[in-house]
């Protein structure tokens, strides 16, 4: 049965839907994650660290929204801080110096909005993502596998190639947001969400994501999907000199 937009933004939001916790455990064992953003801070929304693929050496970043209550507070329910952001760029940047590729999951519905993260300069730092990811290279793929809200996911996603779970959404604002904007009225979130081309197979049809990736309910089974999307197209990106990386990505970018 073919599912309607706001079907698929619920889906996205379930708890039942895979975790960035599950996609480090089951696709990459060995995660070691490393802390901090070299400015003082370091902020639990955003997991990253070291690990392998298929025995080569990689860089893995992921977003986290907590568990309990008390962590999924801690964690703004996986909306990063201006030092997560600046935790992302250090590590891709670490990850450039000896050309390692980068897998970048998210599932936030934005960047956090509260008055702490804008004192401490939340425009700046996902400027400076867009501005300096972009530059870095080395094979960055990102995975949209939950909500993928406003400049908060597209600051994680400024690389060669974004793709998406069947049941994910990547927009400039949530529908009710959306709704709320436009129409002064909230109820209107169904109508908004089909609106704004926010699932999977609209964004494909637009060209702005490189493909879909199918999410059946056993999330083994989704993780075995994303390792075989990623395999093929590490091994595409990995044969591309530095130069006709950064080059490849610029277009991608221009076309938009």
């Amino acid at each position: 049965m073919t599912k309607n937009a706001i079907d698929i933004v619920k889906a996205a939001r379930d708890e039942s839907h895979i975790s960035g916790h599950e996609i480090r455990k089951l696709l990459f064992p060995d995660f070691f994650e490393l802390h901090g953003d070299r400015c003082g801070t370091d902020d639990p929304a955003i997991v990253g660290g070291l690990a392998t693929f298929n025995q080569e050496p990689i860089t893995v970043i992921t977003t986290s929204r907590g568990h309990l209550l008390k962590e999924r507070i801690q964690k703004h329910f996986g909306q990063p801080e201006p030092g997560g952001y600046r935790k992302v760029l250090r590590l891709i940047q670490d990850a450039g110096k000896f050309r390692r590729p980068v897998f970048l999951f998210v599932d936030t519905a934005g960047a956090y909005p509260g008055k702490s993260a804008e004192e401490n300069g939340q425009g700046q730092a996902i400027a400076q993502n867009l501005l300096k990811v972009s530059q870095i290279p080395t094979p960055i793929i990102t995975v949209m596998y939950g909500e993928g809200g406003s400049g908060g996911a597209l600051a994680l996603a400024c690389g060669d190639e974004v793709w998406m779970l069947e049941n994910s959404i990547y927009s400039v604002l949530s529908p009710e947001g959306f709704a709320s904007i436009l129409w002064k009225d909230v109820k209107r979130a169904s109508e908004a969400a089909e609106v704004m081309k926010l699932t999977p197979d609209d964004l494909l049809k637009m060209n702005v994501i490189e493909g879909i990736i199918a999410e059946p309910d056993n999330h083994q089974e989704v993780c075995q999907n994303i390792a075989e999307k990623l395999q093929s197209e590490i091994n595409k990106l990995s044969k591309l000199s530095e130069a006709e990386l950064l080059a490849k990505r610029y277009e991608r970018f221009r076309k938009f």
